[in-house]
């Protein structure tokens, strides 16, 4: 039984670790979205609900709002498709958890004799799989936008697909950059080569080779097409209240709160992407398998648990200084209007994306050779 019980738990540990981190995280963003919006136009935010007189800082309103959506009426249009009316947002909300599964938390953890890869899902291809399934999302909004039979709401699915195009696009050609330095499709081994020094050369080994110092044209550009893959401002078009009706017009209850949920977790997994990618993922500077090992010499040692614990604690906390950036971009940007936003896309973000893999192939051979 003790071997049975450990290899479920290095099979299935890693996917219920990021299933509860992915899904609280999701959850907690509807108190941060109010909370940070209300200190940035100097306002309380969201303070009323309460239990026994006790409010928690606003804490206890996503409760509130999942006990609202649970309880109220579940509206479906007569004339709508009900499989696929009812299909869509399960959809939606499944890809965004997904899509989280191949992203390193950590480095290998190694307990009672085994090898657990704290990643949910490994593969060779592992930023193949996380835009995959990205792109897959937008699915769950065109049958949402189709199955309403609304042309508000069809109108609105169409806008989230040609947004999805133009922004995946981008994403896949800005991380080519990245995956040229590293030589890897394999997320964690682009992790493990954010620990390197860079240029050790120049620099010795007090700088680590993060994407962000490798391919600081290509986090910008990741950052601005990851943000219109999550459909929030300044790329809401597919939901612009002022302009059109978005595609969930005609969903009401917790469909309609799955539709947002899927929003915070595309949200999250941005900052993921964003982490593993650009800001060194779970590395932390001068950790290495048996503690600190310093640039002058100096060595803190440590037991390997604790070392795993920094790992994955510095990943998550990466994460979450990356979603609060993400709020901070989305109260502070006006909306872009649909062909701005189209335009951005394909004559901004994608040429420059090109520019950049050229340019990295550039150096990347003169460096070489």
């Amino acid at each position: 039984m003790n071997g049975l019980a450990g290899d479920l738990a290095a099979a299935f540990g890693p996917v219920a670790f990021v299933m509860f981190v992915v899904l609280n995280l999701g959850g907690i963003l509807t108190w941060v979205e109010r909370k940070q919006s209300a200190i940035m136009q100097d306002r309380i935010g969201a303070n009323r609900a309460s239990i026994f007189g006790i409010r928690m800082f606003g804490l206890l309103h996503p409760l509130a709002d999942a006990i609202k959506m649970l309880t109220k009426e579940d509206f479906m249009p007569a004339r709508a498709d009900r499989l696929l009316f009812t299909l869509a947002p399960f959809v939606s909300v499944f890809f965004g958890l997904a899509a989280f599964a191949s992203i390193p938390f950590g480095d290998t953890l190694r307990i009672a004799g085994r090898e657990i890869e704290l990643q949910a899902v490994t593969l060779n291809v592992g930023i193949l799989y996380v835009l995959a399934m990205l792109s897959l999302g937008v699915f769950g909004l065109m049958m949402a936008g189709w199955a309403s039979a609304n042309n508000y709401a069809l109108l609105g699915g169409q806008r989230a697909a040609a947004l999805m195009i133009s922004a995946e696009i981008a994403i896949g050609a800005s991380i080519m950059g990245v995956v040229m330095v590293y030589g890897s499709l394999n997320m964690q081994e682009i992790a493990r080569g954010q620990g390197q020094p860079l240029l050790p050369q120049i620099f010795g080994s007090w700088i680590p080779a993060w994407g962000l110092l490798t391919q600081p044209l290509a986090f910008f550009l990741f950052l601005t097409a990851g943000i219109a893959t999550t459909k929030r401002v300044p790329f809401d078009m597919p939901e612009g209240e002022s302009e059109i009706i978005g595609y969930f017009v005609e969903y009401s209850g917790m469909k309609f709160g799955m539709f947002a949920m899927a929003d915070f977790l595309e949200t999250v997994v941005v900052a993921g992407m964003t982490t593993a990618l650009f800001l060194g993922g779970w590395q932390v500077p001068y950790l290495q398998a048996g503690g600190f090992v310093f640039p002058w010499g100096a060595t803190v040692g440590l037991p390997h648990l604790a070392v795993v614990a920094l790992q994955v604690g510095t990943f998550l906390f990466k994460v979450v200084v990356m979603l609060w950036i993400l709020m901070l971009i989305r109260w502070t940007l006006p909306r872009f209007r649909y062909d701005q936003a189209m335009r951005l896309g394909w004559l901004g973000l994608f040429p420059l994306s090109i520019l950049n893999i050229v340019v990295t192939g550039f150096i990347l051979l003169v460096v070489s050779g």
